[in-house]
C-alpha cells in the first residue's frame, strides 16, 4: 500500500483534513484550517457535530460488539486517525475483531499505519478506494473479512459526498453483499436545527474544495435503511442515539442524524 506524495494537493482543502482540524488534530494544511475556520465562523455548531459524530461511532461499535455479537467491521470514509478509531473500540471489547478501513484521500493513506495496528487475535486492513466503487471495496475487503459471517458497515459523514440519488444504489450494493445479521451504521448532516448555517457550510465547502457535499433531510437519510430492521430509537440526531445513561436530561441535538439497522 504505497504512499504517493504526488497525489497530495496541499493547495486544495479536503474533508478528512478539515474534519481533523475541527476535532483538534494537526494532520491538516493551512488551507484546511482556513476553510475550516471560515465554516466554523458561519456555523459554530459544526465542531459539536464533529464531536457528536465521533461519539456516535463509539457508542454504535460498543453496542454492535456487546449486544449484537458483531466481530467484523467495514468502515467506509474512514478519515484521519484520531482517538477511538473503530478497531480500537471494537478490539478493546473483543480482541478477535476484524476491521477494514476504506478511504481515497492520500493523506489518510499516509497515516494508515495508525489504523492498521491490531491485537494479535484480530486483524485490520486498509483499502484505497471510493464509495463510488463498491465492487473494489467488496473485492479487497474479502481479504480480511469473511462475508459468510455478519459484518457491520459504517458510513459516517460519507454519503453527503455523493450529491445525487445514485448514492442509494451505491450503499445498497454494499448492503446487498452482506449476510443476514449484518448491520448498517449511517449518519450525515441535515438542515433541521440551523438551516441557514448548514447551507452556508455547504456553500463554503463546495466553493473552496474539490469534494462537494450536500445536506439531506432525516427522511432522505432514513431511505438508506429501507428493507432493514431499524433499531430504536430510529433515525435521530446522533447525539441522541442511545446516549450514555445517567444524564439529567437528553443531550443537545446536533444537525447530524443517523441510525443503526440490522439486515434480516
Amino acid at each position: 500500500m504505497p504512499y504517493d506524495a504526488a497525489r497530495v494537493n496541499s493547495s486544495v482543502p479536503h474533508s478528512a483534513r478539515i474534519w481533523n482540524h475541527w476535532l483538534g488534530g494537526k494532520d491538516c494544511y493551512a488551507v484546511d484550517r482556513e476553510v475550516g475556520d471560515r465554516i466554523r465562523a458561519a456555523n459554530p455548531g459544526i465542531v459539536d457535530i464533529a464531536r457528536a459524530q465521533r461519539a456516535f461511532l463509539v457508542r454504535a461499535v460498543e453496542f454492535l460488539v456487546r449486544e449484537a455479537g458483531i466481530r467484523q467491521f467495514l468502515d467506509v470514509g474512514t478519515g484521519l486517525p484520531t482517538a477511538d478509531n473503530t478497531h480500537e473500540v471494537a478490539q478493546r471489547l473483543a480482541p478477535e475483531s476484524r476491521i477494514v478501513y476504506v478511504d481515497h484521500d492520500p493523506i489518510v493513506l499516509s497515516h494508515a499505519e495508525a489504523l492498521l495496528t491490531s491485537t494479535p487475535e484480530g486483524a485490520t486492513g486498509y483499502i484505497d478506494a471510493d464509495l463510488r466503487d463498491p465492487g473494489t471495496i467488496l473485492e479487497q475487503a474479502a481479504a480480511t473479512l469473511d462475508f459468510t459471517r455478519p459484518v457491520a458497515l459504517l458510513l459516517l459523514g460519507i454519503t453527503a459526498h455523493v450529491t445525487d440519488d445514485s448514492v442509494y444504489a451505491l450503499v445498497g450494493r454494499l448492503v446487498d453483499a452482506l449476510p443476514s445479521g449484518s448491520h448498517l451504521v449511517l449518519c450525515d448532516d441535515t438542515e433541521v436545527l440551523d438551516p441557514e448555517g448548514m447551507r452556508e457550510m455547504i456553500r463554503q465547502w463546495n466553493e473552496a474544495g474539490d469534494n462537494p457535499r450536500v445536506n439531506r433531510s432525516p427522511e432522505q437519510l432514513a431511505r438508506f435503511f429501507d428493507g432493514l430492521e431499524l433499531l430504536e430509537p430510529g433515525v435521530v440526531s446522533v447525539s441522541r442515539w442511545r446516549p450514555a445513561p445517567g444524564a439529567a436530561r437528553p443531550p443537545a441535538e446536533v444537525d447530524d442524524f443517523g441510525g443503526v439497522a440490522r439486515k434480516p
